[in-house]
């Protein structure tokens, strides 16, 4: 899609995406295969691993048509070690050690590629490293939650999946005044009514006894959830058109890339992860 200055109304000039039949079923397979994999623990660390990996991959695509490929091994063993010493909650302990160990290994292996380009190739990876393998990271900490982390793993899935799915809805009905130029199909109109039925889904989900949550508290937690979720949203459409692709992969039938999928998760677990925190809801005391 071609960029286009815009200001005031745009309903005009917003192509809506199309919502197809192949889109709703891969879709709906993804969402089956996501959720049925937060009931066993390592089938869902397998499954992070794997968005984790997938997304690396497709980052990388990013930086070698910006002229600069990360230095892969290195952002592919980081990602791997960021999962695993979460998954066997060793990361508070050894995470300095492993920035460090990163860091070094993102510049030594640097030197040995072209001498133009070595900045850029090492801080892609340095990003990349973080960006991926660090955020994913969260919703480990949310899944091993004591006694409730499933039940913390749905309420965030649940509510970044309908600030996705209420943002398309919202904006393609409703959409006129373009939220930014970074991704011109997004709206004010859309950003507001997907915090809004985020925050409707996560009250609903309040009533379940699981949670212990106030309504109050919920509202709170799915909107600065939201929020987050497209932001993420935002700051992958900012990578993509730095880059002047349209998606980063096809591996999705009719979503795009894995990252494409899963960018608002990036940044909506860190944030729902915090504000189990600030809340002091259960399993976080």
């Amino acid at each position: 899609m071609t960029d286009q200055t815009l200001s005031g109304p745009i309903s005009a000039t917003i192509r809506r995406p199309a919502i197809t039949a192949r889109r709703v079923i891969t879709g709906f397979v993804l969402a089956t295969i996501g959720l049925g994999s937060i009931v066993h623990p390592w089938t869902f660390y397998l499954f992070v691993l794997i968005v984790g990996l997938g997304s690396l991959y497709e980052l990388n695509r990013l930086c070698e048509i910006k002229g600069q490929p990360l230095e892969y091994p290195v952002a592919i063993a980081a990602v791997f070690a960021y999962t695993t010493l979460s998954v066997f909650d060793l990361l508070r302990q050894w995470e300095g050690v492993l920035l460090a160990c990163i860091v070094i290994a993102a510049f030594w292996l640097g030197m040995y590629g072209e001498q133009k380009g070595y900045f850029a190739r090492t801080a892609y990876t340095l990003l990349a490293v973080l960006y991926i393998g660090k955020l994913l990271t969260y919703f480990i900490f949310i899944r091993q939650i004591p006694s409730v982390g499933p039940w913390w793993t749905l309420f965030a899935v649940f509510v970044i999946a309908f600030t996705d799915m209420g943002g398309m809805a919202v904006g393609m009905l409703a959409g006129r005044t373009q939220l930014t130029r970074i991704s011109p199909k997004k709206t004010v109109e859309g950003s507001v009514g997907a915090t809004l039925i985020a925050v409707a889904v996560a009250v609903l989900l309040s009533l379940c006894p699981e949670f212990r949550l106030l309504w109050w508290q919920a509202a709170l937690l799915g909107a600065v959830t939201s929020i987050a979720a497209q932001a993420g949203d935002l700051v992958e459409s900012a990578l993509k058109r730095d880059a002047g692709v349209k998606d980063t992969g096809t591996v999705i039938q009719g979503h795009g890339g894995i990252l494409d999928r899963f960018d608002s998760y990036l940044f909506g677990g860190v944030a729902f992860f915090a504000m189990l925190h600030v809340l002091g809801l259960p399993g976080m005391q």
